[in-house]
C-alpha cells in the first residue's frame, strides 16, 4: 500500500517545524529562561549591600525619607541599604547614575517631586517613563497657600475676587523657576483666573521676613515649616494644597474645597531602579517597602517631616509620575517657564 501522507517521509512521526514556529518556539524558551533567571536572582536577592542614591544634599526633605526608608530595608533585606548623595544638576547626575547602572536591584533612587517637571525644562539624556523602573511610592507632601495677615482675604475665593479686582498688584514667592511654590501659584493663577506676580527667593529662610512684614503677599510651603505662624496668627491659611486634608493639619480645608476644584500641587516622594531590573527582584523590593511603611515607627516619623504615608504598588508610581510630567508641563509651558 502507497503512503497515506506522501507529503511526509516515511518513518517520520512529526513535521517539521516552519520557519516561523521555530522562532515562536526559540522565542519561548528564551522568555522561560529570562523568568527562571529573574526568579533565582530574586530568590538569592540581595547578597551584598544595596545603594540608595539621592539626587540632593544631606539634610533635605527627600534624603530624610531616604534614610528613613534605608534604615528599615536593611532590617528586612538583611543587608545594609546605604543612602548615598549624589547632589548636582537638579537631580540629573543622581538619575542618570542609577539609569546606566546595572539591572540587577542593587541601585535605586528617591524620587522627588521635582522629577514632574525636569522633562519640561531641561533636554535630559534619559527618558524618565522608559529608562526607569518603579518600585513604591513612598508618600506625600502637602503644602499650605498662605497670605500675609493685613491682606483683605479669609478664602481662596476671596484671593481669587481680590486678585481679579486689583490685577498685577498680588505677590507670590518661589525659588527655583521650577519649584513647586512657583508652580503651586501658577497653577492657581490659571484655574483661578486672577494674575500673580512671581518674585524668586533663594529659600524659605528668604521668604519669611518679607512675607511676615507684608512685603509679600502670597506663598506655598510645607505644611510643618509654616503651621507655628499660622498658629501664632502671623500668616492667615487659605488651604492645603493636597486633594484630601492633611493628616498634619486635618483643620485646614483642600483648595478644592474652598474655590478652586481639583487643584493639588503636593511634593511627592518614591522609589525607582533601573530599568529592566528582574520582575521578581522589583516585586521583593516592593512588597518589602509597603509593609515597612505600614510600621507604626515609620508612619511617625513621616508624619513629623510633613509627609503623609502612601505605599502602593509599581503602577501606582508610574501612573502618578506620567500624571505629573503632563500637567507641570502644561503649566511650565503656558507660564513661558525656563531653565537658569
Amino acid at each position: 500500500m502507497g503512503d497515506e501522507n506522501p507529503g511526509r517521509k516515511a518513518g517520520s512521526i512529526h513535521s517539521p517545524l516552519t520557519t516561523r514556529q521555530s522562532r515562536l518556539l526559540l522565542g519561548g524558551m528564551a522568555l522561560v529562561a529570562a523568568i527562571a533567571g529573574g526568579t533565582a536572582a530574586a530568590q538569592g536577592y540581595p547578597q551584598r549591600p544595596v545603594r540608595m542614591v539621592v539626587g540632593l544634599p544631606a539634610g533635605g526633605s527627600t534624603d530624610v525619607m531616604a534614610r528613613i526608608v534605608s534604615a528599615k530595608l536593611s532590617e528586612r533585606l538583611g543587608k545594609q541599604v546605604v543612602v548615598d548623595n549624589r547632589p548636582g544638576a537638579n537631580g540629573i547626575i543622581a538619575i542618570s547614575l542609577v539609569v546606566n547602572s546595572q539591572p540587577d536591584g542593587y541601585t535605586l533612587i528617591m524620587a522627588a517631586g521635582s522629577w514632574g517637571t525636569l522633562s519640561s525644562l531641561y533636554k535630559l539624556p534619559f527618558d524618565l517613563q522608559k529608562d526607569l523602573t518603579p518600585i513604591s511610592f513612598v508618600g506625600t507632601s502637602p503644602y499650605v497657600l498662605v497670605v500675609q495677615s493685613t491682606l483683605p482675604v479669609k478664602s481662596v475665593a476671596d484671593l481669587i475676587a481680590y486678585g481679579k479686582a486689583n490685577p498685577g498688584k498680588l505677590t507670590f514667592a518661589g525659588s527655583t523657576p521650577g519649584s513647586l511654590q512657583r508652580l503651586a501659584g501658577e497653577l492657581l493663577k490659571r484655574t483661578g483666573g486672577f494674575d500673580m506676580l512671581y518674585v524668586p527667593y533663594k529659600g524659605t529662610g528668604a521668604v519669611m521676613p518679607d512675607l511676615l512684614g507684608g512685603r509679600l503677599d502670597v506663598a506655598f510651603d510645607n505644611v510643618l515649616i509654616l503651621t507655628p505662624y499660622i498658629k501664632k496668627g502671623q500668616l492667615r491659611a487659605l488651604g492645603v494644597t493636597s486633594s484630601k486634608r492633611s493628616v498634619v493639619f486635618p483643620e485646614l480645608p483642600t483648595l478644592a474645597e474652598t474655590g478652586v476644584p481639583g487643584f493639588q500641587a503636593v511634593g511627592w516622594f518614591g522609589v525607582f531602579t533601573t530599568a529592566k531590573t528582574p520582575q521578581a527582584i522589583v516585586n521583593r523590593l516592593n512588597s518589602e517597602i509597603v509593609a515597612l511603611m505600614k510600621e507604626p515607627e515609620v508612619r511617625d516619623r513621616l508624619l513629623a517631616q510633613g509627609a503623609e504615608p502612601q505605599p502602593g504598588p509599581p503602577e501606582d508610581l508610574r501612573k502618578y509620575l506620567a500624571g505629573e510630567i503632563e500637567k507641570w508641563g502644561k503649566v511650565i509651558r503656558e507660564a513661558g517657564i525656563k531653565a537658569e
